[in-house]
């Protein structure tokens, strides 16, 4: 049975799994969206788009307007700063590999975990940080149900949480990566939900 199947009472929880916006996603924010969800339960569900680059951001900019020190062989040049999501988008979290953890991180996966403090980025400015990461500004959200009522309604493909995806795979074909991993054709993607 497929989360697709099964009825909103009984969807597993998500945590840790990949949202694929679907091609007829209504809201601009969201088009063609790849989302990593950090949370998911009973309340509701956290999640941080990964694929969507802020234009004219850049890491080291970043820092200095918080005035953290850079070390001159602080690895920034290849951290992207993404746009998270609509809500509390000046919040940031780090993204990142399992290899690094303070008393703030959550862990997501046996892999993945996020962090959400300027100590962090103080790590990351001498180069202390994780051996990938990807920097996200704001995060996406959804009320008790809200979810799960979205992908009954075919707005999201449920995929598995691959790190090459996140990390090594560049932001603009993310979308078309994450879809492919469920052998689907794009071209045939619809965006109607069948009904059987």
């Amino acid at each position: 049975m497929s989360d697709f199947d099964k009825k909103p009472d009984d969807l597993q929880r998500l945590t840790g799994r990949v949202l694929a916006a679907m091609p007829n996603m209504g809201d601009p924010r969201f088009h063609r969206a790849v989302i990593l969800l950090c949370a998911h339960d009973e309340n509701g569900a956290m999640g941080l788009v990964i694929n969507h680059v802020l234009p004219g951001v850049d890491m080291r900019h970043l820092l200095e307007q918080l005035h953290i020190e850079i070390a001159m062989d602080a690895p920034l040049n290849d951290v992207a700063v993404m746009s998270g999501g609509p809500v509390e988008n000046a919040r940031g979290f780090i993204l990142h590999t399992h290899d690094f953890h303070q008393d703030d991180t959550i862990l997501i996966s046996p892999h993945l975990a996020v962090t959400g403090t300027v100590d962090a980025l103080r790590s990351v400015a001498v180069g202390e940080g994780p051996e990938n990461m990807v920097f996200i500004l704001g995060y996406a959200g959804w009320t008790e149900g809200q979810l799960e009522d979205e992908i009954q309604k075919n707005v999201w493909l449920v995929c598995d949480a691959d790190p090459d995806l996140i990390f090594n795979v560049a932001p603009e074909e993310k979308w078309n990566k994450a879809i492919g991993s469920l052998g689907i054709d794009l071209a045939m993607l619809s965006g109607e939900a069948g009904r059987a």
